[in-house]
């Protein structure tokens, strides 16, 4: 079989696991506001930066590509 289609389906998999796990822990997680995410509020302005969520799905995402390489050498 071609790689393409098996790394599609894998993708696939993957993001069918990653959206069904978001789905059921982010009533407890909250994944946007974790500590240390940056948030400053002076009178009507809001800046908010999310440094540590994106630490986080940087983590999640880099572990899943090396997953992927894995069963798919």
């Amino acid at each position: 079989m071609n790689p393409i289609p098996k790394l599609l389906i894998g993708v696939g998999v993957l993001f069918i696991v990653i959206g069904l796990i978001w789905a059921l822990l982010g009533r407890f997680i909250s994944l946007g506001r974790l500590p240390g995410d940056i948030q400053i509020s002076k009178g009507s302005f809001t800046f908010y930066f999310p440094i540590v969520t994106c630490i986080v799905i940087s983590v999640v995402l880099s572990l899943a590509s090396y997953i992927v390489r894995w069963f798919f050498k």
